[in-house]
């Protein structure tokens, strides 16, 4: 009986069949990440959230409440409260009380949101409590900005942020005066959501482009057909969906999914002038100027390189192109030289080396976006 041959044996057929698989996925990671999804874009205009506020009792509070003669309005809310609840209080009555707190309530309906779901809410002391710790919010009603009732709210509240203890000193480490209620309000009241118009959608997106807003506009209509999609302007994409509103989910559906390649972002350059620290994109490049600041000197110009075959007539080509030399001088002797490609991360990189201070930086930049020599829109925060 011949023995197998090991080129067929089905170990290593099935290692080269794993090294296979695992350099496809590879392919299409990158593939992948080279595109946006259009969900990560844009959004679907009428798609929307619907902020809710309230404002309500903190009872259980463990001595850490409001100072009723400090904060008069939460004894009267107590007052109503206990008289919804067939409790009189005589009148003139002063309460010290130190476990209730008078808080505000915020929360967000989400589009589609029905009655009976839950939203997440988030519970906020208006007074001088010092704590809501242990505090159980009581039924309180979350008003959208037309002043009608959507929801309920009411549990016991989540407070983060214990005090630590660091080198024999306590560092707080949270806020103590506000706190989350997972689930807590319960939805009474649903706001309609329109989104589509005889099967006309609008997509809008997150920033302004027009470059963007043409490829989204290309890709879609190489995906579901011509005509499917227009751009209105740099924002607003209008689609042409399905009519029936059960086929528009998985239209949408789609529609979210599809990859879309984007175009060069706008050059742009984010200073933070507390801390000093230089954002930049790609697509940021300097021209060549002269600087003078203090005691550092940088000087930004181009030369032109030349390269040529080696042979005269061995088929090749001449090929010209054109570095950047920066030139960098500190009264103390110091000299940075850096040849680049008019990247403005390598100025930076140098002003850094020759101990420029954040201010220093700052103003430099401002002078070469002045001078015309910075291809950047310059931001400070």
């Amino acid at each position: 009986m011949m023995a197998a041959s090991p080129y067929f044996s089905f170990s290593a057929w099935r290692r080269r069949l794993s090294r296979a698989a695992l350099a496809a996925l590879c392919g299409l990671a990158m593939s992948a990440a080279q595109a946006d999804r259009i969900k990560d874009l844009a959004s679907i205009q009428g798609v929307r959230e619907n902020p809710l506020i309230g404002y309500g009792l903190v009872v259980g509070l463990d001595g850490s409440g409001d100072q009723v003669r400090q904060t008069p309005f939460t004894q009267q809310s107590l007052t109503n409260m206990l008289s919804q609840l067939g409790i009189t209080v005589p009148q003139g009555t002063n309460m010290q009380v130190k476990n209730v707190a008078a808080v505000i309530v915020t929360a967000k309906l989400p589009a589609f949101a029905q009655p009976g779901q839950t939203v997440d809410v988030v519970v906020s002391s208006m007074g001088n409590a010092k704590s809501l710790r242990g505090g159980t919010l009581l039924m309180t009603p979350l008003k959208g900005a037309n002043g009608q009732v959507y929801a309920l709210a009411q549990g016991n509240l989540l407070v983060g942020g214990a005090g630590a203890q660091a080198g024999g000193s306590s560092v707080q480490v949270n806020q103590l005066n506000g706190g989350i209620i997972p689930g807590g309000a319960i939805i009474e009241r649903s706001v309609p959501t329109v989104y589509a118009r005889d099967g006309l959608i609008n997509l809008e997106l997150n920033t302004t482009d027009f470059g963007t807003a043409q490829n989204l506009v290309t890709a879609l209509n190489r995906q579901f057909g011509q005509r499917t999609a227009t751009a209105l302007d740099g924002r607003v994409i209008q689609l042409r969906g399905p009519v029936d509103p059960a086929a528009q989910s998985a239209f949408l559906s789609q529609v979210e999914n599809l990859q879309v390649s984007l175009p060069p972002a706008r050059a742009k350059v984010v200073i933070n002038a507390r801390t000093g620290s230089v954002v930049m994109n790609r697509s940021v490049t300097i021209d060549e100027a002269a600087i003078a600041y203090g005691n550092l000197s940088v000087v930004i110009s181009r030369e032109a390189q030349v390269n040529q075959p080696d042979t005269p007539f061995g088929g090749g080509r001449t090929v010209v192109t054109e570095n950047t030399q920066i030139e960098m001088r500190s009264d103390t002797g110091s000299l940075q030289r850096v040849k680049t490609s008019a990247n403005l991360a390598d100025v930076v990189k140098a002003l850094n080396a020759l101990g420029a201070t954040p201010q220093d930086l700052l103003s430099i930049l401002q002078n070469l976006k002045s001078a015309g020599a910075l291809r950047a829109d310059l931001e400070i925060i």
